[in-house]
Formats: structure tokens, sequence, C-alpha cells
């Protein structure tokens, strides 16, 4: 059954009491709840948007060797991990009533991203202990015919902008995976 996506991410952390501090502010921010926090063997913290019903959460413990990660280096791992807004006001309230009174590091503050999906609605920040990127995403369930025509638009201009591209790449938007 694979209809809920993904189901638990967990992150190594620098400084586990730190990141636990800064992600109780987060996660409480956005609603979430911290289900458990648990000492069987190593710590961890869990934090999930619908709780107590079956749904992805995310988990943080600490990190036994490492440092601060840099997503600009593009090294492998993961880059970043996105997690669903409301709306768009959620977007931009937490832009201006958490990361930025928390000083957390914005790398793209809130924008349409219309290449990504009609009415696609982002901000991009750091964690700042750990250096793990992160986006606030908004897609609504139904897009306006506006939001339609900015997509794209946006796709054209993206092509436009890569001549080696034999085929239109919206064609190749969604691709057929092999079955078992």
């Amino acid at each position: 059954m694979r209809w809920r996506g993904v189901n638990h991410v967990e992150f190594s952390v620098i400084d586990y009491e730190k990141s636990v501090e800064f992600y109780d502010k987060m996660f409480g921010w956005l609603g979430y709840k911290s289900f458990w926090t648990m000492d069987i063997g190593y710590h961890s913290t869990y934090y999930m948007a619908r709780f107590p019903f079956p749904h992805s959460y995310i988990g943080i413990q600490p990190a036994k060797t490492g440092g601060k990660l840099d997503h600009e280096a593009r090294a492998t791992g993961i880059h970043h991990i996105a997690i669903w807004a409301k709306n768009r006001k959620e977007v931009d309230r937490f832009h201006s009533d958490f990361l930025t009174p928390n000083a957390v590091p914005v790398t793209e503050a809130p924008v349409e991203y219309p290449v990504y999906a009609p009415g696609y609605y982002a901000v991009f920040f750091d964690d700042p202990i750990n250096g793990i990127h992160w986006e606030l995403a908004h897609i609504p369930a139904i897009a306006s015919p506006a939001s339609y025509m900015r997509t794209i638009r946006a796709w054209k201009a993206a092509e436009s902008q890569h001549p080696e591209w034999a085929e239109s790449q919206s064609r190749k938007y969604f691709r057929k995976l092999p079955r078992t």
C-alpha cells in the first residue's frame, strides 16, 4: 500500500539537545506533535503532522560522526526535505513569524515556482545547527487556470534555454517505470 508515500525519515544531528529545542519550536509552530522520545540504546525524537493516525513522520537522533551539512555542495546524500504547508498564507507566516524572528537561515524567500507544478509556492531554509536543508511547500489541490498558464510558460522557457534537449521535457514529465 504505497498511497501514503514515505513512511518516515530520520536525521542524525550534531547537537541532539539543541536540535530537539530547534525542531520542537519549528514543528510545534507548524502544528506537529512529538509522539515519542525514546532511549533504547540511542536517543530518538519523532514528529508527526497527523498524530495519532498512521502517517509519515520525521525523527532525529544523535550523530556519531560528521559535521554540519552544506546543501550547496550537493554532496552525496539528501539535498533537502520538503514538508507540506496548508496554504500560501502558512508559508508566508512561517517565514515572517518563525524563520525571521528566530534568525533561521533562509536560502530562498517565499515565492511561486511554476516550473515545479501549477501554484507551487515555497520557502527554503537551513537548520541552523546541522545545516539540514528544508522546504515548506504548498501545492493547491485545484490550481487556477492562471497557475497552469504560468507553469506552461515556465516549462517552455526552460526548454528554450536547453537547445540540446531533443524533445519536449513536458512530454517526459511522467516516465514509465519497469514493473515486476
